[in-house]
This record gives structure tokens, C-alpha cells and sequence, in this order.
């Protein structure tokens, strides 16, 4: 799960990492009072899990309370990249001297952690990395030593970093440590003219599966990246939003992750993924149809399930109680396959439901979902 910014800085506050004051509001009135307290001159920033929000027009200095109250109320409800603005941050300014870029980030490929650096941060590091690949230092860190001060001087080093950021590197592996985070990032972090080292943005992207091991972040319905991502946590269901039109629904993640790649193939984008697992009972079937639908964007829906442990039998049952219970509003192909398929199959040609359709591979499922969401 990935953090706001202003979460991810209540993180880095804790393992003792400097960060500009600062106040989160969805309210433009509350805006100014905020700024009050601040000092007057803030930065105003949009709460979005995007990059490029600066360039965007989220990110605006206002001299004054009054200013920041008009700032705020023009950049809430502001959409970037897809992106409602619902809470802004309010931070105190800094006199910057020099901007860094810091991060560690799970290689999976190699089974270890990288240290990404680079002594040239800010809102081009992206063009730098592309242009200019050796001014981003990239090291390897081993996850069973982790980032020492030895370890953390080697990185700064290599990135060309300021001694005072050693420091800083070291709480920043404890707050992936300590957090199972699968990324954390600082960009920038800056030197000021006064010499003081501090955070000025962050990211932070949390390992879901240590949810139960973490206190509860990102609960409220604001955390999530869409709506629709809100309504499908709230009703436990694995399911990430994606800009396509063909809906999918399958049981297992490989399974699910290779329909997406299938549906890709067929010429069509897949607009969501959700994963049921082993369960295909009715009530999980319907809400997921149910989130599904609520999406403006899909024109049609797949269910790929192979049954296993839940034979597609039960499956079929499932979707045929969710037919009775979901108005289904976009042709439905569903393919079964492995245990019990041939009876799954029956069931759903008994419902004879006008907008379900059965397809027996998942190439044919696949490219029959595709086919309807382009007529569609």
C-alpha cells in the first residue's frame, strides 16, 4: 500500500529524520489558521499518490494566511493524473542550498534491497536517470546486514551526498526496516543554507502482506486510489483499479496476473485486477460483480477460474446466486476449467442468462471479452 506523503513523513518523524512543520486539512478556511501557526508563508501541497504533482499545480507557495486559504481552496478537488485532490499539507518553507535524491527499494530479481542516490534530486530526477545514468549511484544492500553507518557512508559516496546525510540513510533503512516497506523514498531531501539536513517529500509503499504485524494505516476510504479501490477493501476483496475495459475476475493471483496478460494480447486493457482466491461463494461473487460494474469504464467481464480445492461446480452456483442478486448490466464471458468444469459449465447453460457467455480456454475467454468490450 502506498502512503501519502504526509503519512509517510509521520514515519520518517519517528525514527528521528528532520522534516519541515507541517499540517494536512481538507478544508480551506481550516487552511488559514493553519498557516497562522505556521509562520504565515507555507507551502502548499495536494495529497495524491502521483508523481509530477508539482508540475502539475500542486505545489504553491503562499505568502500569507489569506493566500493560503485561496491556494488551498484551488488545489482541492483538483485532479492530477487521475487523481482527486482531497487533503493538502501545509509546510513550513525552506531556504534550499541543495536538493539529493534517496531511496532503498526491494529488488526482487535479486533478492536483496538497492540503495538508489543521487546528489541532483528534485522534480527532473526521472530525466536525470534517463540522460545521465551515472549520476545515480545504486547499491546493493544486503538485507540480512542492512544499512550501517559504514554501509550508509559507502552510499553517500557513491551518490556524491554531503557527510550530514549518512545519518539520515541509516533511519531511513530503519524506517523500512521497521515499517516492512517495500520502498521508501526522500525527494528531495535538501541541505539548506543554514547546513541543517532535512526531508522535504517522501514516499513510503508498505508490504500488504505484514498488514497484521503493522499498526492500521490508510483505513479510511481517502487512503485508497479510487473509489472503487475503497468499496472493494470494504468489502475484503482483493482488488486494484486500472485503466481499461474489460473487467476481471478470477481465483488466484498467477492466474489472475496471466488473464490480465491475455486480455492485453487480445488487443483490449484489462480495468481492474481482483483475485477471489479460493472462495467463489455468491456473496463474494456478487460484490465483486458489484465493484466491477460501478465501474463507469468497463464494457465487459471476464471470470477466468480454474477449480481446484472449490470445484468450478460451486463456482457456477455462485454466479448463478449473484445473477439473482446483481442486475448485470455488461456481458459476462466465463470460462471453467479443472475440477468439475463439465458440470460448472451446465449450471450456467441451465441459467441461460442473455448477457453470460461460456468460452472453454482461456486464449477463447479472453478474446470473446475483448471482441464485446469493443462493441461495446
Amino acid at each position: 500500500m502506498d502512503l501519502y506523503e504526509h503519512e509517510a513523513r509521520e514515519l520518517f518523524e519517528e525514527r528521528g529524520i528532520p522534516v519541515p512543520r507541517a499540517e494536512v486539512t481538507d478544508s480551506p478556511r481550516e487552511a488559514r489558521v493553519m498557516a497562522r501557526r505556521l509562520g504565515g508563508s507555507v507551502v502548499v501541497k495536494a495529497q495524491v499518490k502521483t508523481g509530477g504533482r508539482g508540475k502539475a499545480g500542486g505545489v504553491r507557495l503562499a505568502a500569507d494566511p489569506a493566500e493560503a486559504e485561496r491556494t488551498a481552496r484551488r488545489i482541492l478537488g483538483m485532479d492530477i493524473k487521475g487523481h482527486t485532490v482531497g487533503k493538502v499539507m501545509l509546510a513550513q518553507p525552506v531556504d534550499i542550498e541543495a536538493e539529493f535524491y534517496v531511496a532503498y527499494v526491494l529488488d526482487r530479481a535479486a533478492g536483496r534491497f538497492l540503495a538508489i542516490a543521487s546528489a541532483e534530486g528534485g522534480t527532473d530526477i526521472e530525466e536525470v536517470a534517463a540522460v545521465r545514468p551515472e549520476a545515480v549511484a545504486r547499491i546493493p544492500v544486503d538485507p540480512a546486514e542492512g544499512v550501517t553507518s559504514a554501509k550508509a557512508g559507502e552510499i553517500a559516496e557513491a551518490a556524491g551526498l554531503p557527510p550530514q546525510t549518512v545519518d539520515v540513510l541509516v533511519r531511513l533503512w530503519e524506517v523500512l526496516v521497521g515499517r516492512d516497506a517495500v520502498l521508501v523514498e526522500v525527494n528531495p531531501l535538501v541541505r539548506t543554507r543554514q547546513g541543517h539536513i532535512l526531508a522535504l517529500d517522501g514516499k513510503v509503499t508498505l508490504d500488504d502482506n505484514a498488514r497484521f504485524r503493522q499498526p492500521r494505516r490508510g483505513e479510511d476510504s481517502s487512503t485508497y486510489d479510487s473509489p472503487l479501490e475503497a468499496a472493494a477493501a470494504a468489502k475484503g476483496l482483493n482488488y486494484v483499479k486500472l485503466d481499461g475495459e474489460v473487467g476481471i475476475i478470477g481465483n488466484g493471483a498467477g492466474l489472475v496476473m496471466s488473464t490480465l496478460d491475455v486480455v492485453a494480447g487480445c488487443g483490449a486493457r484489462p480495468a481492474n485486477f481482483l483475485d477471489i482466491g479460493g472462495g467463489a461463494s455468491a456473496r463474494v461473487m456478487a460484490d465483486g460483480l458489484t465493484v466491477i460494474l460501478s465501474d463507469p469504464a468497463v464494457k465487459s467481464v471476464l471470470v477466468n477460474v480454474f477449480g481446484g480445492i472449490t470445484a468450478c461446480d460451486a463456482v457456477a452456483e455462485g454466479i448463478v446466486r449473484a445473477l439473482d442478486e446483481v442486475r448485470l448490466t455488461k456481458p459476462l464471458v466465463v470460462r471453467l476449467d479443472g475440477n468439475n468444469a463439465v458440470r460448472g459449465r451446465a449450471v450456467l447453460a441451465e441459467r441461460a442468462h442473455p448477457l453470460v457467455q461460456q468460452a472453454t480456454t482461456m486464449d477463447g475467454a479472453a478474446r470473446r471479452a475483448a471482441e464485446l468490450a469493443d462493441a461495446g
